[in-house]
C-alpha cells in the first residue's frame, strides 16, 4: 500500500521531500523536464529515491548507483562518475559525523528494589497512615506507591540475595569451607602426621597406596563372602558354554586322529601294490571320437583327454599365486607347499599334493601297479585292487593324489575349527576371570537382602555357640 501511495505522488510532492538549500535549483530543473529520461537507466520513473549531481545536474536513482537514502543524508556534494572522469578534481564530499562527546548519553533507569513481603501481623502493618510525612502529604509519592513511615513492617524477612557461584576449580574445591583453617592440610594416610601435598590429599604416593590397600582388605572379604553365597547366572552360562567348547574340541581331535589313520592306510595300500607285478594291458578298442578341452578349448582324442586336461590345468594353475608372508607351523604335518618366493617374499599356500609349480609328481615306471582298491555298489570294498599298469590305467588316473588331497583338505578344515574353538575358550575364560576379579568385586555393590540375612544369622549363631561352650566348661 505504501508503494502505491508513493507512485501516485506528483513531482512537486516528491521534490519537496528533498527540499535542501543547495538542491533547489536542481528541483526546479527536474520540474521543467517533464517526461524527460534521466539516470543511467534512461527512464522517466521518479517514484524512487533519487540523488542529483552537483556538476552536471543529472539525476540518478539511488539503487542504480548503489547509494541508499540513509547514506545520502551524510553526502554534502555529490558528483557522478562521468563528471569525475572529465574533471578528476571533483570528489564527493560528506558531512562531518557528530563527535562521540556530543552524543547524548543514555539515561539508565534506576533499578527498582523489590520490597520484602509484609508479614501482616506486626504493629507497623496494622498501624494507619500518619498524615504528616512526605509520602502522605505529597501526591508524587502516592503515585509511586510508597508506604507511610509509620507503616514500616518490622517482622518482614529480608529480600532475596544473590547466591555466590561455586568455584569448580581444584583450588576452589579445596579452599571452600576451610577459610578458618591455617597451614597445610594433614595427610589422609593411615597413621600419617605429615602435611598433604598441594592439590592432593596425601603427602606421598606411598600413603595413598597404603590407604587403598587397607580399604581393600576391609571390603574384599565381605564381598567374597557375598559372591560365594549369591549365584551368578552369567557365570553358570559361561561354564555351560565352556563345557560345550571342550566337547567340540575333543570331537575335532578325534577327527584329526581318524584322518591320520586314513593317511597311513593309504600308504599301506600303495606299499602293497608295489610288491605285485602289473597284468598285461587289455587290447584297446579303436575309437576315433574326440572332445574339446574345457581349459584350452582344443579338440583332443578321448584316449588322451584326461592327461591333456590335467596338463592344461597345471599350466594355468602355476600362473596364479597363493602366497602368505607367514610360514605354516603345524607340528607333525607338512600339508602345504611353503615354497619361499624371494621376489615377493611370500610362502606358497597350496597343498603340497596339488601344487603343480613347486612339487612335481614322481615319475611313473612301467612296472608300477595302479593299486586302486576295487569296490562294488560304489561303497562296498571287495578286498581286491586294480593290477593294471599305472601308466596306462585310465579308469583310476592319479587316484592316490586325489585321496591325499581330500584328506589334507579335511585336515585344514578341522585345524581352522580348532583355532576358532580355542579363541572362544579364551574369551569365555577371560569373562570368568574378570567377573570374579578384585576390581569386579570391589565395584559390585548390589545389596542382596537374602544374602545379608544369612550373614547376619551366621554371625548370631557363632556367639551363642561360644557362650554355650563356655557355660559347659564352667560347669
Amino acid at each position: 500500500m505504501a508503494d502505491r501511495k508513493r507512485s501516485k505522488q506528483s513531482k512537486e510532492e516528491i521534490a519537496k521531500l528533498f527540499d535542501l538549500p543547495e538542491r533547489k535549483s536542481k528541483i526546479a530543473t527536474l520540474l521543467k523536464q517533464d517526461g524527460q529520461a534521466y539516470c543511467i537507466c534512461r527512464s522517466s520513473d521518479s517514484s524512487r529515491f533519487m540523488i542529483g549531481c552537483d556538476a552536471c545536474e543529472e539525476w540518478y536513482h539511488g539503487d542504480c548507483i548503489n547509494i541508499s537514502e540513509k547514506e545520502a543524508k551524510y553526502i554534502k556534494q555529490y558528483f557522478c562518475s562521468r563528471c569525475q572522469i572529465e574533471d578528476p578534481s571533483l570528489q564527493t564530499r560528506f558531512r562531518a559525523a557528530p563527535a562521540a562527546d556530543e552524543r547524548k548519553p543514555r539515561k539508565r533507569k534506576p533499578k527498582e528494589t523489590k520490597e520484602a513481603p509484609k508479614c501482616g501481623q506486626c504493629s507497623g502493618c496494622l498501624a494507619p497512615n500518619c498524615g504528616r510525612c512526605d509520602v502522605c502529604t505529597d501526591l508524587d509519592y502516592n503515585d509511586k506507591k510508597l508506604r507511610c513511615i509509620q507503616r514500616t513492617c518490622t517482622g518482614a524477612v529480608g529480600g532475596r540475595t544473590k547466591r555466590k557461584r561455586r568455584d569448580s576449580s581444584p583450588e576452589g574445591m579445596l579452599s571452600s569451607g576451610t577459610e578458618h583453617l591455617t597451614g597445610p592440610r594433614q595427610c589422609y594416610g593411615p597413621n600419617c602426621t605429615k602435611g598433604a601435598r598441594q592439590h592432593s590429599k596425601y603427602c606421598s604416593d606411598a600413603c595413598g597406596m597404603k590407604l587403598a590397600s587397607s580399604r581393600i582388605y576391609q571390603v574384599l572379604p565381605q564381598r567374597l563372602q557375598e559372591w560365594s553365597l549369591s549365584p551368578c547366572s552369567a557365570e553358570e552360562a559361561n561354564k555351560r558354554s565352556l563345557e560345550q567348547i571342550r566337547s567340540q574340541q575333543i570331537a575335532v581331535q578325534a577327527t584329526l586322529l581318524q584322518l591320520d589313520k586314513r593317511h597311513k592306510e593309504l600308504d599301506m595300500l600303495l606299499d602293497r601294490a608295489k610288491s605285485y607285478v602289473p597284468n598285461a594291458p587289455e587290447p584297446e578298442e579303436e575309437d576315433d571320437s574326440s572332445i574339446y578341452c574345457i581349459t584350452c578349448g582344443h579338440e583332443i582324442h578321448t584316449r588322451t583327454a584326461i592327461r591333456h586336461m590335467e596338463k592344461c590345468f597345471n599350466k594355468y594353475e602355476s600362473q596364479s599365486s597363493f602366497g602368505s608372508v607367514f610360514k605354516t607351523r603345524i607340528d607333525g604335518n607338512v600339508m602345504f607347499c611353503d615354497y619361499y618366493n624371494s621376489s615377493n617374499r611370500t610362502y606358497c599356500k597350496r597343498l603340497r599334493v596339488l601344487c603343480p609349480e613347486h612339487c612335481k609328481d614322481p615319475k611313473v615306471l612301467d612296472t608300477d601297479v595302479c593299486g586302486c582298491p576295487l569296490v562294488t555298489n560304489v561303497f562296498s570294498l571287495t578286498g581286491e585292487f586294480c593290477r593294471a599298469p599305472k601308466k596306462s590305467c585310465v579308469k583310476h588316473y592319479v587316484w592316490d593324489k586325489i585321496r591325499r588331497a581330500e584328506i589334507d583338505l579335511e585336515r585344514v578344515r578341522q585345524w581352522l575349527k580348532m583355532d576358532e574353538l580355542i579363541e572362544q575358550e579364551r574369551q569365555v575364560r577371560n569373562a570368568l576371570m574378570s567377573r570374579a576379579g578384585v576390581l569386579g568385586l570391589m565395584l559390585h555393590s548390589t545389596y542382596n537382602h537374602e544374602v545379608m540375612e544369612k550373614l547376619c544369622a551366621g554371625r548370631q549363631v557363632l556367639p551363642t555357640a561360644t557362650f554355650q561352650k563356655n557355660i559347659s566348661l564352667h560347669k
